[in-house]
């Protein structure tokens, strides 16, 4: 029998997230259903709200069964514009929709995307350290120096994580800074990487790899952080060191091709990637061993494809993931169905009020994500919760490296 249910509103939800805001997608159905989806604006990308706004005209009316036509139909109307802020519009409507569907048919997201492969998938504590330090008013306790560092590390161990990853870091006086010129903290365009910057690096690393061990898996996040010579310098520097990948951000796929010939490390890209067209010339030039998709920008579906030609290179993939706990739960399902699946991340330093948001979080067991049952992405917003936080005017990536 062919299932209908149109939808019938389409709204915009938003709260604070401490340094960010959190925003969210909510479809209502004809059946009252309602589908949920989180979105992101302050990873480089604001707008994206107004044009899921501009483009909920041509979703309401729809049935949210034909995600894939609705998806199609957007695409025809903005493809002049294709990418950037309108493609991360389409991927959070279409996030919204599958969960919508899901919940009409009374299963887990995972059961649209070819039923699930695993029941557990092994995460990553993302930004270790990097959170203390960055924002110390929002993540407890603050690390001040590289004795905080070592205990980090030591509690990522404690606390059953198998694996970490961390970020660049100047050390002046023996208090760490992010060191992030490819956002503009500091205001760095050139974005050379310097003798002071290896060294407080590779300390930084030893520090972490005291605390956590020999057996907890080291990943390193450099993001835009620098340009093909410094990469290639960063490599060099931590060569002798046991990294289960190193993260670049390229926009040449030739360029991130060229240094990953040169790596002792695997390399891992393409989390800021839109659409299966922008990722096909870094799998053509074998230029990553890892493919990272942000699912709440691409839509959970369209990863999907993504992956599938992914494994075709002989590549896996990984999820780009620290938002809320929707964002987690939506990643969590293309996780348990996606073939090549590498690691998943997580953000495990949370905010106070993180937990009230949302009415399940992610259950954790031994450094693993337990893929839940319930219908749909098996978690929602909690409106009330959202009214109580109202979302802030700044924040994000906008607000780095601004004075005051």
């Amino acid at each position: 029998m062919t299932r209908s249910s149109k939808a019938t509103s389409l709204e915009i939800l938003a709260c604070d997230a401490g340094w960010r805001n959190y925003h969210f997608v909510k479809v209502t159905t004809e059946d009252g259903i309602v589908g949920w989806s989180e979105f992101d604006e302050g990873f480089g990308s604001p707008g994206v709200g107004a044009a899921i706004q501009r483009l909920s005209a041509r979703v309401i009316g729809q049935n949210v069964f034909q995600h894939e036509r609705i998806h199609a139909e957007l695409f025809a109307a903005t493809r002049p514009a294709a990418g950037g802020v309108v493609a991360q519009a389409l991927g959070a409507i279409e996030n919204a929709l599958l969960d919508a569907k899901a919940k009409c048919l009374g299963v887990p997201c995972y059961e649209l995307l070819g039923g699930k492969i695993r029941d557990r998938v092994r995460v990553y504590w993302s930004h270790c350290a990097t959170w203390r330090i960055n924002h110390p008013s929002w993540y407890k306790p603050p690390i001040e120096n590289l004795d905080g560092v070592k205990a980090m590390g030591r509690e990522v161990r404690e606390k059953k994580f198998t694996a970490l990853k961390t970020n660049i870091f100047s050390y002046d006086d023996g208090k760490p800074t992010g060191w992030r010129p490819g956002f503009g903290s500091p205001f760095a365009p050139e974005i050379n990487v310097d003798r002071k910057t290896l060294r407080d690096l590779r300390m930084h690393l030893e520090a972490i790899r005291d605390g956590a061990g020999p057996d907890v898996d080291i990943l390193l996040d450099c993001n835009f952080n620098a340009k093909t010579e410094g990469y290639l310098k960063i490599l060099r520097t931590i060569a002798d060191l046991d990294m289960f990948w190193i993260e670049i951000d390229s926009f040449n796929p030739q360029a991130l091709g060229y240094i990953r010939r040169q790596s002792p490390h695997p390399i891992s890209s393409c989390e800021t990637l839109l659409g299966l067209r922008e990722f096909l010339p870094y799998f053509h030039e074998q230029a990553m061993d890892v493919a990272i998709i942000d699912t709440p920008w691409n839509g959970v579906w369209q990863s999907m494809k993504i992956a599938s030609a992914a494994e075709a290179f002989e590549v896996n993939v990984a999820p780009h993931n620290f938002y809320g706990h929707l964002c987690s739960m939506m990643n969590a399902h293309f996780c348990a169905a996606v073939p090549n699946l590498r690691i998943m991340e997580i953000d495990i330093d949370r905010l106070a009020w993180d937990r009230e948001l949302f009415t399940h979080e992610p259950e954790i067991q031994n450094g693993h994500l337990v893929i839940p049952d319930r219908p749909g992405w098996g978690t929602e917003p909690n409106e009330e919760a959202l009214r109580a936080h109202p979302p802030k005017t700044t924040g994000g990536l906008l607000n780095y490296g601004r004075k005051g």
